[in-house]
């Protein structure tokens, strides 16, 4: 079995980045893995969408850098890498999951 691609941290772009975070369903996906610290089963991602089509979103956050996946068996276990987000864009992952509790003053006190 072939490794699982992953961009190194700095080849993160933020045009790629945001375009990731631009789709409603990875939007869903990123802030379901910010509030697990661990990896989290692929087939364990509650989102509205065929499996055929998470792993399409699942494909286009690792591409760009969000989410590092591994094999483990017969299933992929996914996380965000927040530390080498956080290092090349300090603080966009915290308004990301800051939103997703809709405080927009928690992204703003981050940045204060």
């Amino acid at each position: 079995m072939r490794d699982i691609a992953h961009p190194e941290a700095e080849q993160l772009s933020l045009p790629g980045v945001l375009h990731a975070l631009s789709d409603p369903v990875r939007l869903e996906i990123v802030r379901a893995l910010g509030q697990h610290p661990n990896e989290v089963p692929c087939g364990a991602l509650e989102v509205p969408v065929s499996r055929s089509t998470l792993t399409h979103h699942l494909k286009v956050l690792r591409d760009a850098g969000l989410t590092r996946t591994r094999r483990d068996g017969p299933q992929r276990l996914v996380s965000l890498r927040t530390t080498d987000v956080e290092a090349r864009f300090p603080g966009l992952l915290d308004c990301v999951l800051a939103d997703a509790h809709n405080d927009a003053r928690a992204c703003a006190q981050v940045h204060a």
